[in-house]
């Protein structure tokens, strides 16, 4: 039977035109039927806040500290503090209100966003096969795992920190920031197994609570210096920079703190729609941010010191215990939804080819968005252990954030240019008026958060490197593959006339060949013939695609071809964020006038056990870890759910 974990014929190859990586952080927990919440408009803006606006929403516990320090007075000079706050509004503006609320999330891909989706969506605007946006979207992709790793690392992290100012403990509790970081992390990492359907319901109200709480202390502290209001002014940004000449390129990667998680507005937007969350960004969470940093700015003007951590620094002694539950408690949930994020985009990029199949659970009978994944849970789980070691304190760790953040914001605004030329049928001149400031914007907060690589920056980009290595890996091993496959392969058409001319045994019962190529003969069908000599009574040949959009309606889940009075062609097509069924999606079948007995039929998949050769095809290294990824690949009997008990395996070597 071979190696079971080996690739097999039933395995749809990785195809550039139909691939999405991602939505950011897409929380199935309050999803309904297709992905979107069933709930009233105030209960879908409430859960938006709790999932779309957590990372954000914890960002005033590092920005306005990291921007105020690069400045070459330290944060104490009233420029620059009048200055940072300007940047940090304007961001929050430019970067989060007009680019995702108001334009990228007018680009849906069927009610889906994120940067998988808009990969998909731009490949379907163009009509054919892109190098360029598959390599795009690849990137984002990987990127994303990037600000994965770091966003629970220095969100919790930020939070506990503020113990060592809270009153009766004092700066000496230092030493024991990380472990008790460590701590919750390892916690949250280790409860996902049991899914988090039962505690998501609170994420809405306790964030949302958090927000109050951040426009509260702004407010209690707007009135030390009122003349704050004056940040609101761009100017005073634009001063502050030249001001501080080169030094104020190196504060904008800082500043670019205060809007990481925006991309979540945009690939979130298929959990709630694009109604809850810009209501929730307009409504809440912009004037509860804008307060929160006009009131760290007051602050530091009345007085200098707090320059030191501003955030900390205004909160009463009387309320900062309840403060400090609530922030860490925020961080909890703004990392949870970027794990589960992690999950829907492993999901995706499955089922888009782009990595191999990979053990994917469901933790809800309920809610099919609610998943599990058990290898990249893991793999997070030592990233940010080992961000948490390696640099210890928020402020380290703001120096590896933001470069993948922006990066996927970057991928996000060139494909964004297919879009609006190729499906808008926008003019030239609009286009390049529209899409340029985003790009140019883009361009400087990324070369801005490029300067700090050498002081952690290059966390991420090695990570996203290697997953963008997996992932090339897998699609090219796996083109290679299926054609080597083709080559060697006889036309199916041609097979049945041999059959009609000489007819083998035949066996009752249907017998469904999994194949990713319909057109030839599958593997398993020729070893049947050649070892068994037999031939069933009724023989399916069964292609699962994955097509460039989140859904397929029941409708056109399955296409029936008959060939001959022996043989039928099925497609099942899935959308990139379902989870293929077999047995259920063969039950449809029965309307399309073909029946029969899913424990009384037989599955037949093709087993391809591969070898590496250094002469042809990649080089020999990768030629061993796309075997290795193959081997490693999840069994496609439970990927497609099909009975364990009417599988049968066959199959033979090829070489890559």
């Amino acid at each position: 039977m071979g190696d079971d974990s080996a690739p097999k014929d039933a395995i749809p190859p990785a195809t550039p035109t139909d691939k999405h990586p991602l939505p950011a952080h897409p929380h199935p927990a309050a999803a309904g039927e297709g992905g979107h919440v069933k709930a009233g408009k105030m209960g879908l803006i409430i859960g938006a806040i709790g999932v779309v606006f957590g990372d954000i929403g914890t960002s005033p516990l590092y920005a306005m500290r990291e921007a105020l320090h690069h400045s070459k007075s330290g944060g104490t000079a009233e420029l620059a503090i009048l200055g940072v706050v300007s940047l940090v509004f304007w961001a929050l503006i430019l970067v989060v209100t007009l680019k995702y609320v108001f334009f990228l999330m007018r680009a849906d891909n069927k009610g889906e966003g994120g940067t998988l989706a808009l990969m998909a969506l731009a490949q379907h605007a163009i009509g054919r096969r892109s190098g360029l946006i598959f390599i795009l979207g690849v990137c984002g992709a990987a990127l994303f795992y990037g600000d994965g790793v770091i966003t629970p690392a220095i969100s919790v992290v930020s939070a506990v920190e503020g113990l060592r100012d809270a009153p009766g403990i004092g700066p000496g509790f230092a030493p024991y920031v990380v472990p008790i970081a460590a701590g919750i992390l390892i916690a949250l990492f280790m409860i996902q197994s049991r899914g988090t359907a039962s505690v998501a319901r609170y994420f809405g109200p306790l964030t949302a609570l958090w927000f109050l709480i951040l426009a509260g202390l702004g407010v209690y502290h707007i009135f030390d210096d009122p003349s704050i209001i004056r940040a609101l002014l761009p100017h005073y940004g634009v001063l502050f920079l030249l001001d501080n000449g080169f030094l104020g390129f190196v504060i904008l990667g800082s500043v670019f703190l205060a809007v990481t998680g925006a991309e979540a507005l945009y690939a979130d937007m298929g959990h709630f729609g694009k109604s809850p969350i810009r209501l929730g960004w307009l409504w809440v969470v912009l004037p509860c941010l804008t307060l929160n940093y006009l009131g760290q700015g007051a602050l530091v003007l009345d007085n200098r010191a707090a320059a030191e951590n501003p955030f900390w620094m205004m909160v009463p002694e009387v309320a900062y215990w309840p403060v400090l539950i609530m922030a860490t408690i925020a961080t909890v949930i703004a990392s949870q939804a970027v794990i589960t994020g992690a999950f829907s985009v492993t999901q995706q990029a499955v089922q888009l080819g782009l990595l191999p199949r990979i053990d994917i659970r469901n933790t809800s009978e309920s809610q099919a968005g609610q998943i599990f994944v058990p290898a990249i849970n893991t793999m997070l789980m030592v990233g940010v252990l080992a961000l948490l070691v390696t640099f210890q304190t928020s402020t380290n760790l703001a120096a590896a954030y933001g470069i993948a953040v922006t990066g996927s914001m970057f991928v996000d605004s060139l494909l964004a240019w297919f879009i609006v030329r190729k499906l808008w049928k926008w003019s030239l001149p609009l286009s390049l008026l529209v899409i340029s400031p985003l790009v140019a914007l883009d361009l400087v907060f990324l070369t801005s958060n490029m300067l700090k690589i050498p002081q952690g920056a290059w966390f991420p980009l090695v990570l996203g490197a290697g997953l963008l290595l997996l992932m090339w890996t897998w699609v090219r091993g796996t083109q290679i593959l299926t054609n080597k496959t083709r080559k060697d392969s006889l036309p199916l058409v041609d097979l049945i006339e041999m059959l009609k001319a000489r007819p083998p045994h035949r066996a009752p019962g249907t017998a469904i060949f999994l194949t990713s190529d319909p057109d030839v003969a599958p593997v398993a069908l020729m070893h049947n013939l050649k070892h068994n000599k037999v031939l069933h009574e009724k023989n399916v040949i069964l292609t699962v695609r994955t097509t460039d959009r989140p859904r397929v309606s029941e409708a056109d889940r399955v296409r029936i071809e008959p060939i001959s009075e022996d043989f039928k062609k099925l497609t099942i097509s899935y959308g990139f964020m379902e989870r293929p069924n077999v047995p259920k999606a063969l039950g449809l079948c029965r309307k399309q006038g073909l029946k029969f007995d899913i424990m009384s039929t037989s599955f037949f998949l093709g087993r391809r056990s591969v070898i590496a050769t250094a002469t042809r095809g990649m080089p020999l290294w990768q030629d061993k870890l796309f075997i290795f990824l193959t081997r490693n690949a999840a069994n496609p009997t439970d990927f497609f759910h099909i009975p364990p008990g009417r599988v049968v395996e066959l199959g033979a070597q090829v070489s890559v």
